[in-house]
């Protein structure tokens, strides 16, 4: 009976844990990733206009939705490659369970891919170190990329000889590999976030008027310099309970958040330009339009 007991499966519950936990590891880990684009995207883009991001306020979702647009061309690549990774998968562990051993070629084909992770891995090592001139974002995804394929490589070499893997003796090997992934992947985000958060920021510098104008009128001078706006000063009419004096115009909306409006001036350049920031409430009044 005891012998009976041992050799039975694992109750349901525990394969249930077993998927869950396989599910949300990774579904963590991008979720992660995604947060950390965000906040290195938001950073240099603010940045460029002379904003700290963290005065914004913004919240994690607003840093995740951010982050969106701007992944949907390495996010859609990245899947392609895992779709074409998932077959080739399921390929070699069909051959694996043929009866006949699998041809020379097909055996050949884990050792040709070890050497491909293998020379990526080295051009990023050397990239890192300076030897050649690697790209800020080049040394982290040649190293990843590398060590993604290394270890690839030997899975499909176990699945190809009917084996599973890993081993007990390369578990260990195994997560450090995924924990060296897991950092080159943030800092390839951080990388391509900077590059992009940049790249937005200098477009939309150059094209403000994608942004809605914005006319203030206020009680109390800004003293804003007159090369950067258009200030007039309103006529004061006895009795209309008129609280506002002055009128500012020639200047475009960058971002509202938490009750204020960081508004930039229409000639906004970097070596002569300011971002105003202004309180979203009674003491001024706003009138928006759009180009």
């Amino acid at each position: 009976m005891a012998d009976d007991d041992a050799g039975e499966s694992p109750p349901p519950r525990r394969d249930w844990v077993n998927t869950l936990a396989t599910i949300a590891a990774p579904t963590t880990f991008i979720g992660a990733l995604l947060l950390y684009f965000g906040v290195s995207y938001t950073s240099a883009f603010y940045n460029y206009f002379g904003v700290d991001s963290a005065t914004l306020g913004f919240s994690t979702q607003d840093y995740a939705l951010r982050s969106a647009s701007a992944l949907y061309l390495p996010v859609a690549t990245a899947l392609l490659v895992a779709l074409v990774g998932t077959l080739i998968y399921y390929a070699a562990v069909a051959v694996g369970k043929r009866d006949t051993p699998p041809p020379f070629a097909i055996r050949l084909f884990p050792a040709a891919l070890a050497a491909c992770g293998g020379g990526l891995f080295l051009l990023g090592m050397l990239g890192g170190f300076g030897v050649w001139g690697a790209g800020a974002m080049q040394t982290p995804l040649l190293l990843s990329a590398g060590l993604v394929v290394l270890l690839y490589s030997r899975v499909l070499s176990f699945k190809l000889a009917a084996a599973d893997y890993p081993v007990a003796r390369e578990k260990a090997a195994v997560a450090l590999v995924l924990a060296l992934v897991a950092l080159a992947s943030f800092w390839a985000a951080h990388e391509y976030a900077k590059s992009h958060g940049f790249d937005d920021a200098e477009y939309l510098a150059a094209h403000l008027r994608l942004r809605p104008t914005v006319t203030i009128d206020t009680t109390e001078r800004l003293y804003i310099p007159h090369s950067q706006v258009r200030e007039t000063i309103l006529p004061a009419t006895a009795g209309t309970g008129q609280r506002f004096r002055f009128r500012y115009e020639g200047l475009r909306l960058l971002a509202e958040q938490k009750g204020r409006m960081f508004l930039i001036p229409e000639n906004w350049s970097l070596s002569d330009g300011s971002v105003v920031v202004l309180p979203a409430n009674s003491t001024v009044r706003v009138a928006f339009r759009s180009g």
